[in-house]
């Protein structure tokens, strides 16, 4: 058996540096030229892991004013094409609407 193309740090890193699209195929398309495992390595990293917060918060802990701020992990997406901005929310690419809402 052949070791892990990719890791769990690696799938973080993605995670935290793009702003758009979230999916195994962009994050392997963004990895370093030498080590670029293909988007099957993501998908079978995700399955294998367990959901674990861990490791996240190893990687943000740094980022995160623990008397003022808080880090919120949410997968929801809110489906307003055409509202006016709200507060802690960002925008992302939306594979239903094919645009970034």
């Amino acid at each position: 058996m052949n070791p892990p193309k990719c890791d769990d740090l690696d799938y973080i890193h993605f995670l935290i540096a793009s702003q758009k699209v979230f999916t195994c195929t962009e994050a392997a398309r963004c990895q370093p030229e030498g080590k670029a495992p293909a988007h099957d390595a993501f998908t079978r990293l995700l399955q294998r892991q367990l959901p674990d917060t861990e490791a996240l918060w190893q990687e943000a802990k740094e980022l995160v004013d623990r008397k003022q701020g808080l880090l919120v992990v949410d997968d929801t997406t809110l489906d307003k094409l055409y509202a006016r901005k709200m507060e802690l929310v960002t925008y992302h690419w939306s594979g239903k609407h094919r645009q970034v809402v």
